[in-house]
């Protein structure tokens, strides 16, 4: 009877530990951890049933499972190739920074899913650099950057906004063409610096031809205020002829040569 009794015992003892196993397994099984940064996609034998955000949160055991997505901003860099408006081939590298909503973490999880990043970012990128880069000339690209860095980014929010995704920031970080095309814009550089030289040489040349009149005039002012002044005398302009006089005797005046009288002495 002892043995017996005492195997019932056991029997029950064992039983009610197994019990008690099993139901602190499905307790930690239904806590839910969430990181910061992440929010928890809760799905209900494989139909999505809700978001649970960060921290500790609970779930069905067995019936329901977790998919953590994260919502911190992401940063994709796509290398994206189209032509200008000028047909000219324009590649460069974009770097976008992103998050995902995490209320709509459901809508994306269906519909999208976890690889939201590569099925959704890098093609919309490509086409709207596609379809901005089609409407500006490729020196446009260069000179108007920053009007088309922000009209891509418009473009992009709104499409990925269908998504529940929020672009950050649009950075076009280099525009790269063909070398033909650089060698062009390389020789309409230089064409423009000859151009913008020869503009200074001709200001020049006018400023000191304005300089070499304003001088006669201001010569011919002087002697006009000398003649009428009566200063203008024939003993003043004798003087002024032997001022300027080098020193050297004319070898013929009026057909007549002169005689070289310095070498004869007394």
């Amino acid at each position: 009877m002892f043995a017996k009794g005492g195997r019932l015992n056991l029997g029950r003892v064992s039983l009610i530990i197994l019990v008690i196993l099993i139901a602190i397994v499905l307790f930690f099984m239904s806590i839910n951890r969430v990181d910061a940064g992440y929010v928890g996609v809760i799905t209900r034998w494989g139909a999505v049933n809700r978001v649970v955000y960060p921290g500790i949160s609970w779930k069905i055991p067995i019936a329901e499972g977790i998919r953590k997505m994260d919502v911190r901003t992401q940063k994709d860099q796509v290398d994206a190739s189209a032509a200008s408006r000028d047909l000219q081939v324009v590649t460069s590298t974009i770097a976008v920074n992103y998050h995902l909503d995490g209320q709509y973490a459901t809508n994306v999880y269906q519909n999208v899913g976890m690889l939201y990043q590569d099925i959704l970012i890098a093609p919309a990128v490509q086409n709207i650099f596609k379809a901005v880069t089609a409407q500006y000339t490729a020196e446009e690209l260069i000179t108007k950057r920053e009007q088309v860095r922000v009209k891509a980014e418009e473009a992009l929010a709104a499409q990925l906004a269908v998504y529940h995704v929020i672009v950050e920031n649009f950075n076009i970080i280099n525009f790269d063409f063909s070398p033909e095309f650089n060698a062009a814009i390389e020789a309409k550089q230089v064409a423009q610096q000859q151009v913008e030289t020869a503009k200074q040489l001709l200001a020049k040349a006018q400023i000191e031809a304005q300089t070499a009149v304003a001088q006669a005039q201001g010569q011919a002012d002087a002697q006009a205020a000398l003649k009428n002044t009566g200063a203008l005398t024939p003993e003043y302009l004798e003087y002024l002829a032997l001022t300027k006089w080098n020193g050297v005797l004319p070898i013929v005046t009026s057909g007549t040569p002169f005689i070289d009288v310095t070498g004869f002495t007394k």
